[in-house]
């Protein structure tokens, strides 16, 4: 008999609160970053707070990942060593990294992820990193399902793959843009995010195709709609973007993914949930009101125009509807949507910027703003700031409940009590009572299950008692309810104890699957050389990060492709004008970037 395979979500953390909301809003896993080297320079975290959340989360059986998926420089070596083994000790579950380096250093028995970084597309990239020992890949976003079944049928690594958050339009890791412009490297948790600014774009003789738009910006992910999709080819974790976002995106994200996992669950029981606890949420999950650039699916289900945010980054939010009236201190919406005092509202100026106003007073379909702001008739208006629903999440009224079965049954010399959870993990005590008849038994079961069945605001919630007969003892309250508690401590010091992980992180000679590896291996230190060099790269180069001139050098490679978004794809459909002449250029009004169309491959590449 087969046994269910554990569905994951992972959920990020920027902080311990925000690692102990993901916890409670359903989260199996929860990835944060540790003090240095984390991919995101404004997200470390200390040791203390970590061994921390790991204590908290090891209630729940839920796991937690450290991110240290930066590329190391020759200086932070021995430091980044410390830290991996103080995180070891700090008991966390698994590390995320990306510089290769770390596997010649002498490593903890601590399960490795390869992060996204390591650009986790081809087959053959999964099957190396199996055969060096990484547990898990977290897999490139731009794949489709029909290329992570492949992938799956060809190892056995974990594949773990992100469904909601921000998108790099870049294959990730291999996006030298930022470092090449700004000096700030994204492969060293400092990208400045130029693909989210303005551009026009020119061809060879400075004619303009586009002008002044967003044009490498992408829609958020967004893959709801996908879980059994992604379950049933073969992703064992589920994994929301977002270290730098707030508590109140944890909460709402978490939640809804949580109860989107859980419906599918419960249809295919072939699949269960990676950690215990079920989740009671006092507000509703919309992914709509926290932070998103619209939704897209990106290239899972194939090539689509629908993945890219030309006309801006940022957070337009819900959709209200259009303005019908504009008076001199109030406007009218055409909407069925209840707004709020205090709602933040977001419109499009005839210019194409977004323009936010505070509602002071709410009068149905009538708003008094703050100020008008230049708002016109026909104007469509978004609301960005949901000011209920942030009252909702500030209320704290979610609640995590482990389930638990209680037994109480008759000794030779008093009474046993057993539990089991929902996870299997089960405690027992006895006492030496004395046996005094019920004068009324219906009424003692009563008693027994009331008493038994009072858990307050602990982690557990009592789903099942049996009595056996008991109920013809008498039991004093306080004497049901002191064996209660201490069974329940029990279960809780059982939860407690920490399962080893046998890994192996002995370094091997497995034949990296290039003998030739560019500066996008991202090699920035002696050991990541030495490690390709084990592994049979000749000559490999060093990171771009230390080339001393990035001119003329492939700053991005994108499956974003702004020949076919803007209806010209020899590949996928549409005519060339014959009036443009290639290259195409982009221009942010200082820096002009070179455009390579490979379309064999189906990629964009951004040359510096």
């Amino acid at each position: 008999m087969a046994f269910p395979k554990p569905i994951e979500l992972l959920a990020p953390a920027k902080n311990l609160l925000c690692g102990r909301a993901a916890i409670v809003h359903g989260a199996d896993a929860v990835y944060i970053g540790g003090p240095k080297f984390g991919a995101r320079e404004d997200a470390g975290n200390s040791i203390r707070d970590i061994e921390q959340l790991v204590s908290e989360a090891q209630i729940f059986g839920v796991k937690v990942y450290v991110a240290l998926n930066t590329i190391l420089y020759d200086s932070e070596l021995e430091e980044a060593s410390r830290q991996i083994r103080n995180l070891y000790e700090a008991g966390v579950d698994a590390l995320i990294i990306q510089d290769l380096g770390i596997l010649e250093m002498d490593l903890p028995p601590l399960p490795l992820h390869a992060s996204t970084q390591l650009h986790n597309y081809l087959p053959e990239q999964l099957r190396f990193l199996e055969a060096v020992h990484f547990k898990r890949a977290v897999l490139a976003r731009e794949l489709t399902l029909k290329q992570i079944r492949a992938i799956r049928g060809q190892t056995s690594i974990e594949l773990e793959a992100f469904i909601h958050g921000a998108l790099c339009v870049s294959f990730s890791g291999r996006c030298y843009l930022s470092h090449a412009i700004g000096g700030r490297s994204a492969n060293r948790g400092a990208c400045a995010q130029p693909c989210r600014k303005r551009y026009t774009l020119y061809d060879a003789d400075k004619q303009i195709i586009s002008a002044d738009q967003h044009l490498l910006s992408l829609k958020d992910l967004n893959h709801s709609h996908s879980i059994k999709e992604l379950a049933e080819a073969g992703v064992q974790s589920l994994k929301i973007e977002g270290r730098l976002k707030d508590i109140d995106y944890v909460k709402n994200i978490t939640a809804f993914y949580r109860q989107k996992i859980d419906a599918f669950l419960e249809d295919n029981p072939e699949f269960q949930s990676a950690s215990a606890g079920k989740v009671s949420l006092g507000f509703v999950a919309n992914p709509i009101k926290s932070f998103n650039r619209g939704a897209t699916d990106y290239f899972l289900h194939g090539r689509s125009k629908e993945i890219t945010s030309f006309e801006s980054p940022k957070f337009l939010g819900e959709d209200l509807g259009v303005v019908n009236k504009v008076t001199t201190n109030y406007f009218e919406l055409n909407t069925v949507i209840k707004i709020a005092n205090n709602d933040g509202l977001v419109f499009i100026s005839p210019s194409g910027e977004s323009i936010g106003i505070k509602v002071n007073t709410a009068e149905g379909t009538r708003i008094f703003p703050d100020r008008m702001n230049g708002i016109y008739s026909g104007a469509r208006v978004y609301r960005n700031y949901d000011h209920i629903f942030k009252q909702q999440l500030k209320a704290e009224l979610t609640v995590r409940k482990i389930g638990v079965s209680i037994e109480l049954s008759e000794t030779d010399n008093g009474f046993e009590l057993k539990a089991q959870d929902e996870s299997g993990v089960e405690a027992q005590l006895t006492r030496e009572l004395s046996k005094d008849p019920a004068r009324d038994p219906v009424k003692s079961k009563e008693t027994i299950h009331h008493q038994l069945s009072k858990t307050g605001d602990s982690i557990y919630v009592v789903t099942a008692i049996k009595t056996n007969g008991t109920e013809k003892y008498y039991f004093q309250s306080s004497v049901l309810n002191g064996m209660r508690r201490e069974l329940l401590d029990k279960i809780t010091k059982a939860r407690m104890i920490k399962k080893t992980c046998q890994v192996i992180n002995i370094p091997n000679n497995f034949p990296y699957p290039s003998t030739h590896i560019g500066y996008e291996g991202n090699i920035s230190n002696r050991l990541a050389l030495q490690f390709f060099r084990r592994h049979g790269v000749e000559n490999p180069e060093m990171a771009f990060e230390k080339l001393s001139e990035y001119h003329g050098k492939m700053v991005m490679t994108t499956r974003h492709c702004l020949k076919f978004q803007l209806g010209f794809c020899p590949k996928y459909g549409g005519t060339k004008p014959e009036n443009f002449n290639e290259p195409f250029l982009l221009n942010d009004g200082k820096n002009e970037l070179k455009l390579d169309f490979d379309c064999a491959n189906c990629v964009m590449k951004v040359i510096y």
